[in-house]
């Protein structure tokens, strides 16, 4: 039952995005079929999530601050997709790194974004190192994407993702502070590229 509602409301998202935003996707042949992804784009409004659900290939898990659970609708769509719930302002999340990395050992995807926030980087805040983490600790293909347009209705929005990116070499010194913070700086420099 969950995988046709899961359906249903996927494609009434992707339609209400085609018809409202007139939504083009681009290099969506680069979101591998199977094995472990990380889906990481900018994040400029709330259109930012359905969009990336409704244009993926395959079923993803989302990582969302935890305030959104707290109204019933976004909350029933959090547990119909198996959104995971990160603690705000908190400095390890255990539980929700726990739960990211099982998902991840599964073989399945998950996506965020790095900037934690709406438009963050505008705001003058620090990319989150997050993504750093499940990066060089998983054996998961990481895949940049961006977002621009749709700032209003029927203004054409754009969802570009891009090709794979290799961090073999950066595993080997996974614990490094500057690897870490290179790691995070190159995935997010590719997003933003590809948010132009």
């Amino acid at each position: 039952m969950k995988y046709i509602l899961r359906a249903i409301v996927k494609y009434s998202i992707l339609i209400y995005c085609k018809i409202v935003y007139r939504v083009k996707v681009i290099g969506k042949e680069n979101i591998p079929k199977k094995g472990p992804i990380i889906l990481c784009g900018n994040h400029k409004s709330f259109l930012d999530a359905p969009l990336m659900v409704c244009t993926t290939k395959r079923f993803t898990h989302f990582l969302a601050k935890e305030e959104l659970a707290k109204h019933k609708f976004l909350a029933a769509l959090g547990a119909l997709y198996e959104v995971i719930y990160v603690k705000q302002g908190a400095a390890k999340d255990m539980g929700s790194v726990k739960t990211t990395m099982k998902y991840l050992k599964n073989g399945e995807g998950v996506a965020l974004f790095p900037e934690g926030t709406r438009n963050g980087i505008a705001k003058g805040e620090k990319v989150r190192n997050g993504v750093s983490y499940f990066v060089l600790n998983s054996d998961a293909t990481v895949i940049p994407f961006g977002i621009k347009g749709g700032e209003k209705p029927f203004k054409k929005a754009y969802i570009t993702y891009g090709k794979p990116m290799d961090f073999t070499e950066e595993k080997k010194d996974r614990k490094n502070k500057e690897v870490i913070e290179k790691v995070t700086n190159d995935i997010m420099t590719e997003i933003l590229e590809l948010a132009k």
